[in-house]
């Protein structure tokens, strides 16, 4: 596929406030680059992203309303053979003027978190300081993505968290939206996101299909 993938432009106008419509359907795309495929939901409206035809996409019976994030419905999408990520919140902020407040961290590169950024996303970038590390990559459909590792996350000051992530954000272009995906079950770290500024837009599960042929 030449140029951006389509889904990109539904996050970016997610990230605007300008939502799909919200008719309990399910839009089908095609795959994602480098073997990813996805399902992405909105209010009332999912997006998938695969290389199945839509016509099998839909006989399998997702929905708007959660159902294009049922298991069986992602265990489809990913074949017998295939990988199911989690299904995380995506959230999203914009970036801050200012000097960038976080120098580069080459001290992590073998860290879980980096390692998993570095199986997904492409142009991997980590900074950080004595609270911890961020991620800044190029991730689902191309867009910029951030996450977070506290260094030591139970001895943490309070705030550590949402004040690191602030300082990121002063390493994005002031103005452009910056993505994350966060599971809802790591409560803390989603108080951090929200406490930094992160607008909730849906949720997402990515997938990396195995099928038979």
């Amino acid at each position: 596929m030449n140029g951006p993938h389509p889904l990109l432009t539904y996050f970016l106008d997610a990230a605007d406030g300008r939502f799909p419509p919200a008719d309990g359907q399910v839009t089908v795309l095609p795959p994602l680059a480098y073997g990813l495929e996805c399902s992405v939901a909105f209010t009332a409206h999912a997006v998938v992203a695969t290389a199945l035809p839509a016509a099998e996409v839909h006989a399998q019976g997702p929905d708007g309303y959660g159902g294009s994030m049922a298991p069986d419905f992602l265990r489809h999408l990913a074949g017998p053979k295939g990988w199911v990520g989690v299904t995380d919140a995506v959230l999203v902020a914009r970036g801050l003027s200012g000097p960038p407040r976080l120098p580069p961290r080459r001290d992590a590169d073998d860290h879980p978190r980096v390692r998993y950024a570095r199986e997904l996303r492409t142009d991997v970038c980590v900074y950080g300081d004595e609270r911890g590390f961020v991620t800044l990559a190029r991730g689902l459909a191309g867009r910029r993505e951030l996450s977070i590792e506290l260094d030591s996350p139970d001895g943490a000051s309070a705030g550590a968290g949402r004040s690191l992530l602030r300082a990121a954000l002063t390493l994005v272009p002031a103005g452009e939206p910056v993505f994350a995906a966060v599971s809802p079950g790591n409560a803390r770290s989603l108080r951090a996101f929200l406490a930094a500024g992160f607008t909730p837009l849906g949720s997402e599960a990515i997938v990396r299909p195995g099928r038979p042929g």
